[in-house]
């Protein structure tokens, strides 16, 4: 009896072991802690890992922490739905639609890299030193890798799906219901996680410029008052609010795309 062939149809898909990253953070956060009780890493700096989290512990107690976290988090919300809603809106016109494509590229082309916290200033003008100017620049600034994006994800949906949905008779409105948007919205959410980190960015940079609450405006003062544990939990809430988007993202994934 000839020797059983082991399975090789199994696909490509890498598993995610949520404990390995949690291991690889931990180990590096005790490396950086150990560099600092041996006197490798000046205080002035480099702060321990201990340090930051007495100031964190300090800022979350006087609840100077949750002030800046709030006014960070709906800036981020706001300018973030609202960059992505435009562009999602336009990148299905301009997959969809030939009177939408070349226009919307052609726009979106040019104004792209335009640094968007240049324009700042001139938000400042239009909107004011308020909310408006920040949040406009949170929105520009997804708009337009959500645009290209979204398009990208409409053209790579495999066009022999179409003409099968076209050959069987399927409305127009139904084709893009049943086969465009399933098939783009992988690389859609996959652009989300891009976009998110683009708008924290903006975020902080936007808030050093003219903010009194943020993250960002937090950080600048503690590093113009060479504050470097302050500085370094800014910084740390920084990532900590990039991991929970990640992560926020990663349960929408897994619920829009159980299909897969």
């Amino acid at each position: 009896m000839p020797d059983r062939v082991a399975f090789r149809g199994g696909g490509f898909s890498p598993a995610t072991k949520p404990l390995a990253g949690i291991a690889t953070l931990v180990l590096c956060v005790a490396l950086w802690q150990a560099a600092s009780w041996a006197g490798w890493l000046p205080k002035l700096f480099l702060p321990a890992p201990d340090a930051i989290a007495i100031a964190l512990f300090r800022l979350a107690r006087s609840g100077e922490l949750w002030l800046h976290l709030g006014a960070s988090l709906s800036r981020l919300a706001v300018g973030w739905s609202l960059g992505t809603v435009a562009g999602l809106a336009l990148g299905l016109a301009v997959g969809l639609f030939s009177i939408a494509r070349s226009p919307g590229m052609a726009v979106v082309s040019a104004l792209f890299p335009i640094p968007k916290i240049a324009l700042v200033p001139l938000f400042i003008i239009w909107f004011g030193i308020g909310e408006g100017s920040k949040i406009a620049t949170l929105a520009l600034g997804v708009f337009f890798p959500t645009v290209i994006n979204t398009a990208g994800a409409v053209d790579n949906v495999p066009r022999g799906l179409i003409r099968m949905g076209q050959s069987f008779g399927l409305p127009w409105i139904s084709i893009v219901r049943k086969i465009v948007l399933p098939g783009a919205l992988p690389a859609i959410l996959s652009g989300f996680r891009i976009t998110s980190s683009i708008a924290i960015i903006l975020l902080v940079a936007a808030e050093m410029i003219g903010a009194e609450r943020g993250i960002g405006a937090f950080v600048l003062s503690a590093g113009n008052l060479y504050d470097t544990d302050n500085l370094l939990a800014g910084i740390v809430v920084l990532s900590a609010l990039g991991l929970c988007v990640a992560w926020i993202i990663g349960r929408i994934e897994r619920a829009l795309l159980a299909w897969r």
